[in-house]
């Protein structure tokens, strides 16, 4: 009998934890809801999901004493996956109510999306479907978004969004109402979304398939 690989998802309070852990069963790991830091490097794989605002988030995770256990986790080089909060956590840094000093396990900001854009009102938060886009810099045929094609919708719900310092990490963008953000980031073993893919139906299935594949 071949031995699943094992995932963590990380709890901190403040995640979709659920789902992420169905989708992580469906394609066929042995997926754990933890707060345990030690437990991270004893896993194939992290998932850090989320729901909420950023700076309970980073607090929640000081709270569990998360911090450092991700970063232990990502230096081991074993794949590292942030969804939604978990995207924008792993950045420098945040605007939400305030500023807030995140994982920065990639180099970069989290802004609001704009209530007014070119002179047209932007409604915020975005909530439904809405599509990606592979950019010129980017080569999805070795990535997670492998599966995916150009234009393919996912699920989002989010008001915020992640600014990158370097476009090398810029996996995939999206449109919203005119607005061009960054919407999937990969460096080194760190990849992260700023969508659903557990809430995306079979292609963000897919992203999952992808992801349980890399683990070694």
């Amino acid at each position: 009998m071949i031995k699943k690989k094992k995932v963590i998802i990380i709890d901190y309070q403040l995640s979709n934890l659920f789902s992420v852990k169905r989708a992580c069963d469906f394609v066929g790991l042995d997926s754990e809801i933890s707060s345990d830091p030690t437990k991270l490097l004893t896993a194939d794989g992290v998932i850090l999901p989320g729901v909420g605002a950023f700076g309970d988030a980073m607090e929640n995770l000081k709270k569990f004493n998360l911090v450092s256990g991700i970063k232990d986790f990502v230096k081991s080089a074993k794949p590292f996956m942030g969804v939604c909060l978990g995207m924008q956590l792993i950045f420098s840094e945040s605007e939400e109510f305030g500023k807030h000093e995140g994982l920065d396990l990639i180099k970069g900001k989290v802004k609001k999306i704009p209530n007014r854009f070119e002179n047209h009102l932007v409604r915020v938060p975005q909530i439904g479907w809405n599509k990606l886009y592979e950019p010129k810099s980017s080569d999805w045929k070795n990535s997670y978004l492998k599966d995916i094609k150009n234009g393919d919708f996912m699920y989002f719900v989010h008001s915020y969004y992640v600014i990158p310092n370097d476009n090398k990490t810029v996996l995939a963008t999206t449109n919203y109402e005119g607005f061009n953000y960054t919407s999937a980031v990969l460096k080194n073993n760190v990849f992260a979304v700023q969508f659903h893919p557990e809430k995306s139906g079979n292609k963000g299935l897919t992203i999952y398939k992808n992801f349980a594949e890399s683990l070694k």
